[in-house]
């Protein structure tokens, strides 16, 4: 798991817990050993740090998901694999030259089933952000997924892939290595592969970047997870040149888990620890892994042809809408 030192931001709606949490634990370290009243004390503290925690979770605007699965301590395709995988091992390259550590892979087993796995990959603190390129890949990146899904499909292994960016670079360089082609590709031979593929969106699942990996015969999202067309920001400025109306674009956009299982987008929505994945990554852990297992005994049991038509018709339905 990639562990930093810095000191976590912690958003504006999450101050009452952060505050209640910092007193038990001030609490905890001042009172008496086998103090009964004292303990007391310090146990209906935590039932309201419980109650305050389910009332502000229950109520969560759609910019506020997206601020939580900002926060540095949120789990990531690395943090992930080791509590999913029996056993795994990273490959590296997309034998063009490059090796772009925003988009990692490799091959492990789940339950004794091989499985090749392709995820978004960012850091925590300033210096492993920069570099892995804040989870924003390059063509390389895009190219070295394919690469993998490629073996997979020749060894008909399934593949499982992590969503968590805020989307594909945008910078120069990338586009004079032809990151519209790369992620374009991807997504047409993901169409084409006659093995199960299921997408999970473990945090921000952002544009084409997210899509570049998002073409599957199952798509999961966990429960506080985003995914949208581009960030509130970026909508926000583009429609009313002005990034305050963040708020009024999220809203806009069904970014969260709830709107977009209505929309047909995603399939399951997976249950998170209260507080979110990045308060017990063990235990989201073990949902996301049960989940998966469920799919993958489910989607093996479909011949190539019955699979490919399937993921063909999942993503013609998308967007279809009815006028009055």
């Amino acid at each position: 798991m990639i562990t930093s030192n810095r000191k976590p931001l912690i958003p504006d709606f999450m101050r009452p817990v952060a505050e209640l949490e910092r007193q038990v634990k001030e609490l905890k370290k001042l009172a008496p050993k086998n103090d009964i009243i004292i303990n007391n004390k310090i146990n209906r503290f935590q039932d309201q740090l419980v109650k305050l925690q389910k009332e502000i979770f229950s109520s969560l605007t759609p910019l506020q998901r997206l601020h939580l699965v900002r926060q540095s301590e949120r789990p990531t395709t690395l943090d992930y694999i080791p509590n999913i995988l029996d056993e795994w091992i990273e490959l590296h390259g997309d034998r063009g030259g490059a090796d772009d550590p925003a988009l990692v892979g490799g091959i492990g087993k789940i339950n004794g089933r091989s499985v090749v796995f392709i995820g978004h990959q960012r850091g925590r603190g300033t210096k492993e952000n920069v570099a892995r390129n804040f989870g924003m890949p390059a063509p390389g990146g895009y190219r070295k997924a394919l690469r993998l899904m490629k073996h997979a499909n020749r060894f008909k292994m399934p593949i499982l892939t992590f969503i968590d960016t805020p989307g594909a670079w945008a910078g120069l360089k990338a586009e004079e290595l032809g990151q519209g082609e790369a992620i374009a590709v991807n997504l047409r031979d993901m169409f084409s592969f006659e093995v199960p593929i299921i997408c999970t969106i473990i945090g921000e699942g952002g544009s084409g970047g997210a899509l570049g990996i998002g073409i599957g015969d199952s798509i999961l999202m966990l429960e506080y997870a985003v995914y949208t067309v581009a960030t509130p920001e970026a909508c926000a400025a583009i429609l009313w040149k002005n990034s305050k109306e963040s708020l009024a674009a999220a809203e806009a956009l069904k970014i969260t888990s709830h709107d977009l299982k209505v929309l047909g987008i995603v399939d399951e929505i997976l249950e998170e620890p209260l507080g979110g994945a990045q308060a017990d990554p063990s235990t989201a852990s073990k949902y996301l892994k049960k989940e998966l297992t469920k799919q993958l005994d489910f989607l093996s049991r479909l011949d190539n042809q019955t699979l490919k038509a399937k993921r063909y018709e999942k993503f013609r339905r998308m967007g279809a809408f009815y006028e009055i």
